[in-house]
């Protein structure tokens, strides 16, 4: 029965992992036991010279899903692949995922592609500047944070009187 197994691999190794996997799939024994490779990432967006840009930071830094039937041979096929380090589990024996803790994964990933989450964030009492809007270089305080939404109510002064101006995350940084 194919489950679904975490593999420790260097940090950074994740997709030269997951290449070198499907690489050795298409070609040698033990091929058969595993079915899918996962590299859990979120789409995150970030303010750089200025401009909004949108990049994918991996959910789990050093680990791959794999999801496969646990054999000898896919075993070793696994462990042998370079960048791998290892599998998760209690002492040598591999211990798989349940059926809701990878779906809650698969579900949040999915989630995340659609809408990219700040790589940046606040927290209510944080000094900012506006960078970007009609409020370009005032300076306030975060009285709100909306994470879900990628919004901030900033306590700005105008005319000597602080003035709540709700604000996106990408629109300010901080002091």
């Amino acid at each position: 029965m194919k489950q679904w197994y975490v593999i420790h691999t260097q940090t950074g190794q994740e997709a030269k992992v997951k290449t070198s996997l499907e690489t050795k799939l298409r070609q040698g024994p033990g091929s058969e036991a595993i079915e899918q490779v996962l590299v859990p990432t979120e789409r995150v967006s970030e303010i750089r010279s200025g401009k909004k840009r949108i990049s994918e930071r991996k959910f789990f830094p050093g680990y791959i899903l794999v999801h496969m039937e646990l054999t000898d041979e896919a075993w070793h096929l696994v462990r042998t692949t370079q960048g791998v380090t290892g599998f998760i589990g209690a002492g040598r024996q591999p211990v798989a995922l349940s059926e809701d803790e990878v779906n809650e994964i698969v579900r949040q990933t999915e989630e995340r592609k659609e809408k990219p989450a700040p790589r940046v964030t606040f927290s209510k009492g944080e000094g900012v500047r506006v960078t970007e809007g009609p409020f370009g270089n005032f300076s306030g305080v975060i009285d709100e944070v909306n994470a879900q939404r990628g919004k901030l109510k900033v306590m700005v002064s105008i005319f000597g009187r602080q003035t709540p101006v709700e604000l996106e995350f990408w629109q300010v940084e901080r002091l």
